[in-house]
């Protein structure tokens, strides 16, 4: 279940938004910034409902704080209509306004509207692509020529080590250090192994080296797969 934070010091506007967000989502009720920013610090949320004229910490104090660590939905619910206002807090960061007073509908519409968007902006951030390999970081799925690849965790984090930086070539220390999180002390098999169950796999479905040894260096991707 998604999860929204109300940050509003006006308890009916506050208690009327729980009400009526609460029976699709799970709301959690803020009635200052400094006691919004605690909380975001502490929950992670999917969007958050914004007043701006809130005690100590403003609305757009709040935002322009908020957004040096996250890119989770922002809508901003205000009585401040003027377009000066409404274009400054657009330009620090909120994602959408809502008008006081409001319609109900509205914040409905515009709520799943901004879920819906966010997710499919981690999606499409989450995709990398590279000639016939495909990896879904959402979804932790590999396809190679549009086929699934059925991968360990271990093989996943490797290949992910490769399509990320497509053009470097990782040594066996890098690759352990990064996948295993441990310190390579050069007498460990265990890359190479790895190395070679991951390639079997990919070329079954490419017909071709997906990763390439260099040698007396290590392995990097084989850019002519692209």
């Amino acid at each position: 279940m998604k999860k929204i934070l109300v940050v509003e010091d006006d308890d009916t506007i506050n208690g009327l938004l729980y009400e009526l967000l609460s029976q699709e989502y799970q709301v959690m009720q803020a009635y200052a910034g400094s006691e919004a920013m605690r909380i975001v610090e502490q929950e992670s949320v999917d969007l958050i409902l914004l007043d701006l004229m809130l005690p100590g910490l403003t609305g757009e104090a709040f935002i322009e704080s908020f957004r040096k660590k996250s890119d989770i939905p922002i809508i901003v619910i205000t009585a401040k209509t003027e377009m000066s206002v409404l274009a400054n807090v657009l330009s620090i960061g909120a994602n959408d306004f809502i008008a006081k007073p409001f319609n109900t509908i509205e914040v409905i519409a515009r709520v799943q509207a901004q879920l819906r968007d966010h997710i499919v902006k981690e999606s499409e951030g989450s995709l990398h692509k590279i000639g016939t390999v495909e990896m879904n970081e959402v979804t932790r799925e590999v396809f190679i020529c549009g086929k699934p690849v059925s991968l360990t965790q271990k093989e996943y984090e490797l290949l992910k080590c490769f399509i990320e930086h497509p053009k470097k070539v990782f040594t066996k220390a890098n690759l352990f250090e990064t996948v295993w999180q441990e310190p390579y002390f050069g007498d460990d098999n265990t890359i190479s192994v790895h190395i070679s169950r991951l390639r079997r796999k990919l070329s079954e479905y490419s017909g071709e080296e997906v990763i390439e040894t260099v040698w007396g260096v290590g392995f990097k991707f084989n850019l002519n797969n692209e």
